[in-house]
Order: structure tokens, then C-alpha cells, then sequence
């Protein structure tokens, strides 16, 4: 016998197209972004405790109380007006500091399995207002959709149908980037000449692949390629390896490829490991993972 507990899967996000459009006067950047949810994932479990703690199994994540799985949980309960009572297991798989959304999908996994956990006590729109006080990526992975066009600093989301699941691989070089340095980077270079007003985008840019891969841009791999070299060479071994469209995700510093098949994929993944780069065959999701709880016995 062994007590509930619910299950849920954390999914990594690519950013389709990634633009920055202006400073606001409190230093924050607006941006236009169109996010995808992708099959690579963290998973984490949730089990009733006598207060909050947290096991985290994978490297890089730094001190339990400041990652943001525990500060979820520290805003769910002080949200809800309870005092903490949970114990949380994270399996990290997610490359941390590498553009793919790990410490963002982590923290709306975290709201929504305790939510799943102690009888959902706030609807989603709720979830939606705690999420967003955690981070600006984390209100994607809460909203219902593995696809989403977004503005402002990525909270404002316009949910997207799903496209049909694509191959692709994630490509990371061994080592981070700093979105503060990041975005330093693109204000020194830009100064004040940013572009005026986001692109206007129609359904019918964005509901199939074709017209998709045309939009793929992202403001911040020019700086990446140059602050890590090693991402020109994997750029151009994805493109070499037949990939539609090699792009940065995010801030960095991983990269993703768009592949026609799987077979292509895993052939890419299996020469970029035999250089030496971690990498994953993976495809895009047609729909976000949901909590599952778990009996006494271990059956759902």
C-alpha cells in the first residue's frame, strides 16, 4: 500500500518565431512569440505530506527553495489560504538554461497536479493569474493548448489549433545562456531603432507547416551564435542532415530542426551524439499532458 499521489508530465516548448519589439520603461521587453509544446518533458509526482518538501533527481537546478517547483507550491497554498501539504518528486530531463521552458513547464506541472491533488480548488483561470506571477512562459503550459501565439512579455496568449505532429530534433551544446545577458546584448546592439509594431498574422499563416517555417525567426540567435560558436556548427549539421528549418529556441541555448520523417530525425540525433552534442529525436504535441492520480495501489 502506498498513499495517492498524482502523476504529470512537464513538457519542454520550442519558440516558433521569437521577435522583440520594445524596452517598456520598467525594463521589461515586449515580444511577439509563437510557443509549441514538444514531447520532450520532466515528470513529477505529488503525494499528501505534513508540510512542503521537494527531491529533485537530475543536475543543474540549483537550491530547493529556489526552484520555481517550489515556489509554485509555496504560492498554491499561500493562494488558497492552507498551509503546505505536499511532498513533490521532479525527474529533471529538460536541459536547464537552454531556451526550452524547463523551469517554466516545471512550475505550471507543480500548480496543476496540487490543484489535481487537493480537489481542484481554483479553476483555470485562477491557475492562469498564479502562473503568471511565477514567469511569463509559465501561463502557456497552463493554458490548455500545445500551441499558442503570444505578446507582451508571453503571457498574453491567443491559443492555436493544434498542427499535425512533426519530427524534430533539440540540439544543446553542454553549456547555458543568460536571458538578462541576452537581452543586455540585444540592447546595446539595437539601441533605440526596434521595430514599431508586431507582424499581423493571419490563420492562415499559422495553420499549416509550410507557412509556419517561412515565419521561423528568432531576434536573439545572432547574439547566441556568437556568444557560443558551437551552435554555428550544429546549426549547419541540422541543416546538412536535412532539417526544413534549424532555429534557436528562446533565449538559448539549445536549437531544434523541423524534419520531414523520424527516421531522418534519429539519423540527425545519432551523428550529433557521435560529435559529441546531447541531442533528442522528438516531435511536436497535439495536446498538453493532464495529471493523473494515482490509488493506494499504484492504478489510476
Amino acid at each position: 500500500m502506498r498513499s495517492r499521489s498524482v502523476l504529470i508530465e512537464a513538457p519542454a516548448k520550442i519558440n516558433l518565431r521569437l521577435c522583440v519589439l520594445a524596452r517598456e520603461s520598467s525594463g521589461f521587453h515586449q515580444i511577439e512569440t509563437i510557443f509549441c509544446a514538444i514531447s520532450l518533458a520532466d515528470r513529477l509526482s505529488v503525494e499528501p505530506a505534513d508540510g512542503l518538501y521537494l527531491h529533485v533527481e537530475g543536475a543543474g537546478t540549483g537550491s530547493v527553495t529556489d526552484n520555481l517547483v517550489f515556489r509554485a507550491a509555496e504560492r498554491f497554498y499561500a493562494a488558497w489560504g492552507h498551509p503546505p501539504g505536499a511532498r513533490i518528486t521532479l525527474q529533471k530531463f529538460i536541459p536547464v538554461a537552454a531556451g526550452l521552458g524547463g523551469g517554466s513547464t516545471d512550475a505550471a506541472a507543480t500548480l496543476l497536479a496540487l490543484n489535481r491533488l487537493h480537489g481542484h480548488p481554483f479553476d483555470r483561470a485562477a491557475l492562469l493569474t498564479l502562473g503568471a506571477e511565477l514567469g511569463s512562459d509559465v501561463p502557456f503550459f497552463l493554458g490548455g493548448s500545445p500551441w499558442a501565439l503570444a505578446w507582451g512579455r508571453g503571457e498574453r496568449l491567443l491559443a492555436l489549433p493544434p498542427l499535425p505532429r512533426r519530427p524534430l530534433v533539440i540540439a544543446w551544446p553542454g553549456r547555458g545562456t543568460a536571458t538578462v545577458d541576452a537581452y543586455r546584448e540585444l540592447d546595446r546592439v539595437r539601441g533605440k531603432h526596434w521595430p514599431s509594431v508586431p507582424l499581423v498574422l493571419g490563420p492562415a499563416q499559422l495553420d499549416r507547416w509550410p507557412a509556419l517555417e517561412a515565419l521561423a525567426t528568432n531576434d536573439f540567435e545572432p547574439w547566441a551564435l556568437e556568444a557560443i560558436p558551437e551552435l554555428q556548427h550544429i546549426r549547419a549539421r541540422l541543416q546538412e542532415l536535412g532539417a526544413r528549418v534549424a532555429r534557436l529556441t528562446g533565449t538559448g541555448s539549445a536549437m531544434f530542426g523541423l524534419f520531414d520523417t523520424s527516421d531522418a530525425a534519429t539519423t540527425a540525433v545519432d551523428v550529433l551524439a557521435g560529435e559529441g552534442w546531447a541531442a533528442w529525436a522528438v516531435h511536436t504535441l497535439e495536446s498538453l499532458p493532464a495529471p493523473v492520480e494515482m490509488g493506494r495501489v499504484g492504478h489510476p
